[in-house]
């Protein structure tokens, strides 16, 4: 006899008896089942079976067969006991499992997650040369997907054909190309398609549109498009869903110009387009501010009889407002069915955005209630950041009490707005009283909220004050982010209480938190600005460990405080490194090396690197022309200190005090007074206003020079 898997030792427990609604259930199944001839055979299977005992089922002279098993195996009976039927059945002499028998346990067995035992099954099936059928497997892939199991469903379709010698179809593939989509493998339901073309197994309309959705959403659109083309080889019509697909996928890329296309294409193909696909391209239309096309568009979507919906108008609306136009938005929401209360917000929020107070107003007071439609909390929010944003902060503020009065409760963003506003305008005793009445309504001020206030005390020097709400903030539970810590590194380092701005960014990372740019740049900034060089490059060095890569401020303040130190040829190092990682050099990464190597003296190389600086396709500026002017003269080249004086106005830089002032103090110096004063002179007529270092130069000469006598 083939040997059989014994899979009720799967199940420690013991048999539960049926209950009495199932037994007779199957009273009446067997009667009717069994021999049709033998009303004894009949009246033993009804004492075997009240109640259900599988003792007496195995003490039974009666065998049973396979379509018998099928029928008890599709009982409500639990897993274990349908097991131990099973292995019973299998047990007595000349008898074997049907394919439907398989089938039936091995979607009970799916049910149950239990694919443990659905593998031994598998096995014992091929042991006693069963042949197997797709639906099986297919069922199986099923369970797999519904158990968020996608990997195993696509090994299966693998082991199919080699394990199974069952050959898969385009059914196959479509559950688990379903499957692997619906569980967000992406990237491994193209390798599956492709898989199932090169096996020259024809794919369907739905294989194509489940493939086309999975390059979608890995931002593929192009790979998306290029199926559609491919469908017709494959004899497949695009169907609506396939349209909608590409033509949302388009649209959220932004190119709305191929989205219009595939819109026109898919009418002609006779596929009618839903709400939710011309609202698709009526928002593209309306970011790229075309908002005349989107229109047009809407009057296409009432001829061919798709009703817009409120996303529709609300779209154009919004559309309308982000380009100015909230009169026009005004004029449709006027001509909308039944307006809702998101499309009254969109308005208000258009017209508080250009500052048009009274107009939002009259929006709110004369159109939306007197329309049976209440304000909520979004609009009261949309109102109050608007007052907040144009510093209207007392309006605001009652606008808090009114809705209050009106049943509209505040949440959480009501008052951060609040807080921000007040923190904003320096009005810290007024944020404070907002937080007491979070307190008092038992909410808890979120991170937003709690950065708003520290930022805005670090800015007016309330260091301490800052501190003490950070220390509040973490032991109400609120988890400070990047930004709080940042806010506060800042503050520190520029009241110069750089130790306790190190140990906050100590507490960042012992916090979980990431460091990012900001935060190193503003250590490195202030060390800098200390001269403490070393401490640094310290912080450079941790920067790069921790995967935070260098940027143009970072190298600006390195190159400066080399340039500062003397250092001059390692700070050329530094830009060509730059250079190296694609960092573009900015006017101030010129402007710095160029001072420094005036400064140097080096005026021929300074005048090399303001070549590679035009190359760069960078402007010289007046801080850069100020340098080489300096280091001209410096090198008593007044003259062409000079000739680059006289080109500013043809390269369209404008002189400022600090040009008129380095060449009258260098004329001084070289006895040149009367020059000295022609400069003054042209200075004034170009409308520069001389300083007291201007007059301290001139005066302090001319006190000097010798008095001539005629």
């Amino acid at each position: 006899m083939i040997k059989r898997y014994k899979f009720a030792t799967f199940y420690g427990k013991k048999i539960p008896s049926f209950y009495k609604n199932h037994c007779l259930l199957v009273r009446s199944l067997v009667s009717s089942n069994l021999d049709g001839d033998g009303s004894d055979s009949g009246n033993e299977w009804e004492k075997i079976l009240r109640p259900f005992d599988l003792e007496e089922l195995r003490k039974s002279l009666n065998r049973i067969t396979p379509q018998q098993l099928c029928s008890l195996l599709e009982l409500p009976l639990d897993v274990s006991t349908s097991m131990e039927i099973f292995d019973w059945a299998g047990s007595q002499k000349g008898y074997s499992h049907s394919f439907d028998v398989y089938y039936i346990l091995i979607n009970r067995l799916g049910g149950a997650g239990e694919f443990k035992a659905i593998d031994g099954l598998l096995g014992q099936m091929k042991e006693e040369g069963i042949v197997f059928k797709e639906p099986l497997f297919i069922l199986i892939m099923k369970w797999y997907g519904r158990a968020g199991l996608p990997g195993c469903a696509a090994r299966l379709l693998d082991e199919m054909m080699d394990g199974f010698n069952c050959e898969p179809t385009f059914r196959s593939y479509n559950v688990v190309l379903d499957i692997l989509v619906s569980e967000n493998c992406h990237k491994i339901a193209p390798t599956v398609f492709f898989r199932m073309l090169n096996k020259g197994i024809s794919p369907t309309v739905f294989t194509f549109s489940i493939v086309m959705k999975a390059f979608c959403s890995l931002k593929e659109v192009d790979s998306a498009c290029s199926l559609l083309r491919e469908m017709t080889k494959h004899r497949c019509v695009p169907n609506s869903v396939i349209y909608q697909t590409l033509i949302h996928a388009l649209c959220k890329d932004g190119r709305v110009k191929e989205a219009l296309k595939l819109l026109e294409e898919m009418i002609l193909m006779g596929c009618s387009p839903d709400a939710d696909t011309f609202n698709d391209v009526v928002h593209g239309l309306c970011k790229l501010g075309r908002i005349y096309d989107a229109s047009k568009l809407v009057d296409r979507m009432l001829l061919r009889g798709c009703t817009p919906n409120a996303v529709t108008y609300g779209v154009l609306m919004h559309g309308l407002c982000k380009n100015g136009r909230e009169d026009e938005a005004r004029a449709l929401l006027d001509k909308v069915p039944n307006p809702n209360v998101v499309l009254f917000n969109t308005l208000v929020n258009g017209y508080l955005t250009k500052g048009r107070f009274n107009d939002a107003r009259s929006v709110l007071y004369e159109s939306m209630v007197p329309s049976g439609c209440n304000p909520d909390v979004f609009t009261y929010n949309i109102i109050i950041h608007g007052l907040c944003k144009a510093g209207r902060l007392g309006p605001a503020r009652e606008l808090l009490d009114e809705m209050s009065m009106k049943g509209c409760s505040p949440n959480i963003i009501t008052y951060t707005l609040l807080v921000d506003g007040f923190c904003k305008e320096g009005r810290s005793m007024e944020a404070n009283e907002i937080l007491e009445e979070i307190s008092a309504r038992g909410f808890q001020l979120n991170v937003v909220g709690y950065n708003c206030l520290i930022s805005a005390l670090c800015k007016d020097c309330k260091l301490d004050d800052a501190m003490e709400v950070f220390g509040k903030m973490k032991n109400e539970g609120c988890k400070p982010d990047i930004f709080t810590f940042n806010s506060l590194i800042h503050g520190l380092c520029k009241d110069d209480r750089l130790e306790e701005a190190v140990k906050v960014y100590q507490d960042l990372l012992l916090e979980g938190v990431v460091a990012n740019n900001v935060t190193y740049n503003t250590l490195i900034h202030a060390f800098l600005r200390k001269g403490a060089l070393q401490e640094a490059m310290k912080l450079v060095n941790e920067m790069v460990f921790r995967g935070c890569a260098l940027d143009l401020i970072t190298y600006n303040g390195l190159i400066k405080a080399l340039c500062k130190d003397g250092s001059v040829e390692k700070a050329l190092g530094l830009l060509e490194e730059m250079v190296r990682k694609g960092i573009a050099p900015n006017n101030i990464s010129y402007n710095i090396l160029i001072n420094g190597l005036c400064r140097m003296g080096k005026i021929h190389s300074a005048l090399e690197l303001l070549k590679e600086m035009l190359h760069r396709g960078l402007m010289p500026d007046i801080v850069t022309y100020n340098s080489l002017i300096n280091g001209l003269c410096k090198a008593g080249r007044i003259q062409e200190a000079l000739n680059l004086f006289d080109r500013l106005h043809a390269e369209g830089v404008v002189p400022d005090t600090i040009t008129y002032n380095t060449l009258i103090s260098w004329h001084c110096k070289a006895g040149m007074l009367d020059d000295a004063i022609l400069l003054l002179n042209r200075g004034v007529n170009d409308g520069i206003t001389p300083n007291a270092l201007t007059w301290n130069t001139l005066v302090s000469n001319f006190v000097r020079r010798p008095i001539s006598y005629y």
